[in-house]
């Protein structure tokens, strides 16, 4: 499969995210670059099918099919949208994604699962403190496990500290084994995937060598002039959250759809 993104903008005067060209595909691990706050998740929810761009569009295989892109896409990780709950642990994480992949998940099944994955140790941490490395595995791993998933897009890994060649080794690990992997991070990362910053005309940035970046204009916060940021995933948020299962609440990694799961 191939996403595409053509100049895809959002928000008043493109304040949310500015004119953006990428793409991703199957068996490939590309990188984006993005700045603020918001951008990377806006930026993630408009790659995954989840927001409708202002401008620009996006297409699966040449084609603008939202829902499918939804279905084939997940989301990972994206701060106030698909991010786990942070006091919530690694195994309580595994058991709701689980339940939710059709697979069991009693404490035997996701301590199984969990030590499968070399992740027994982290079984009981609070998924806020698990190390970077193992969270962004556990996270795209559990996300793998969803009915008709194909690409991942991982957002803003690089916000948990550690090495940003841990996490992008896990994106390319994905990517071998046929995975499209889009993974926005922001502009310090670059050097990992092997390539720089090639802005155009401050606003767009183009394909190369498969991995692309998005500049960011004066890279200011989403607050003009003195009003509250725009709230453009605060609204996306609200659509991702799913129903859960008693407290604490756990965010699913993918997004349900219209008529089914994603």
């Amino acid at each position: 499969m191939r996403v595409a993104l053509d100049a895809v903008g959002k928000g008043r005067r493109e304040h949310a995210l500015p004119a953006t060209s990428a793409a991703f595909e199957s068996g490939v691990a590309t990188l984006v670059a993005a700045e603020t706050a918001q951008r990377p998740t806006v930026l993630g929810l408009i790659a995954s099918g989840r927001m409708r761009p202002d401008t620009g569009r996006v297409t699966l295989d040449g084609r603008t099919d939202a829902s499918a892109l939804r279905r084939r896409v997940a989301l990972v990780d994206a701060p106030e949208v698909s991010e786990p709950e942070p006091n919530v642990t690694l195994a309580g994480v595994a058991a709701e994604e689980l339940m939710f992949a059709g697979r069991r998940s009693d404490p035997v099944a996701v301590r199984r699962w969990l030590d499968e994955h070399g992740l027994g140790d982290e079984a009981s941490v609070p998924v806020s403190n698990v190390d970077p490395a193992a969270r962004v595995r556990a996270l795209c791993e559990l996300a793998a496990l969803r009915k008709g998933v194909e690409a991942i897009v991982l957002v803003s890994p690089d916000r948990h500290g550690g090495e940003p060649a841990v996490w992008w080794a896990v994106a390319e690990d994905f990517a071998a084994r046929g995975y499209a992997v889009l993974v926005i991070a922001g502009q310090a990362s670059e050097p990992v995937a092997g390539r720089t910053s090639l802005p155009v005309a401050g606003r767009t940035s183009l394909p190369v060598a498969g991995r692309t970046s998005l500049p960011v204009a004066a890279r200011t916060s989403l607050s003009v002039a003195g009003r509250t940021p725009l709230p453009v995933v605060e609204r996306a948020k609200r659509a991702e959250t799913p129903r859960t299962i008693g407290r604490p609440r756990v965010r699913r990694l993918t997004a349900p759809t219209k008529g089914g799961r994603a």
